[in-house]
């Protein structure tokens, strides 16, 4: 493996063993990794392996949740707005940070009231797990947002001073 993709993959594991640490609910790196991963991981199996590797390494220690299928599309799809995240800017990265979140937001909420007990299986009450879920959307914004910086802010960096990362990604 060479030296860049190996600190790629250690930074994705990184990002998930914080999931282990105490945190407020949904302040957690789980879009940024994925995120991360479809931006960097130049083979696109390896952007959906590492990532999910990372996060079902990190659940076997939590352990498993109800709706758990729908977070896993969701970060699925995660890696995929990575994929558009592959000319990196500030606005496109902040701009997938954003889709990203939404789309988590919308996946994982319609799960809850799919798996749910406490929502009925109507409209009101598909309504009402979006209304429960706000609180955990703008938590969620606050760690893609910070994790997102860390991940990719951390990295340029790198990139710009470590000459033995390697050649990035088109940049624009």
């Amino acid at each position: 493996m060479n030296p860049r993709l190996f600190t790629i993959v250690a930074l994705i594991f990184a990002a998930a063993a914080l999931r282990l640490i105490p945190h407020p609910a949904n302040v957690a790196p789980i879009a940024a990794l994925a995120l991360f991963a479809g931006s960097y991981l130049e083979d696109r199996r390896l952007a959906f392996a590492v990532p999910f590797g990372a996060l079902l390494l990190s659940d076997s220690v939590l352990g498993l949740y109800p709706g758990l299928v729908f977070v896993y599309a969701g970060f699925a799809l995660s890696v995929c707005v990575g994929f558009a995240l592959r000319k990196r800017n500030v606005v496109r990265i902040a701009a997938g940070t954003l889709i990203s979140a939404l789309v988590f937001f919308l996946i994982t909420n319609f799960g809850a009231w799919m798996t749910l007990p406490m929502y009925p299986k109507t409209p009101e009450g598909l309504l009402a797990a979006y209304v429960a879920g706000i609180p955990f959307l703008r938590n969620a914004l606050v760690g893609d947002v910070l994790y997102v910086g860390v991940l990719f802010g951390g990295f340029a960096l790198a990139e710009r001073r470590l000459r033995w990362l390697g050649r990035p990604l088109a940049h624009t």
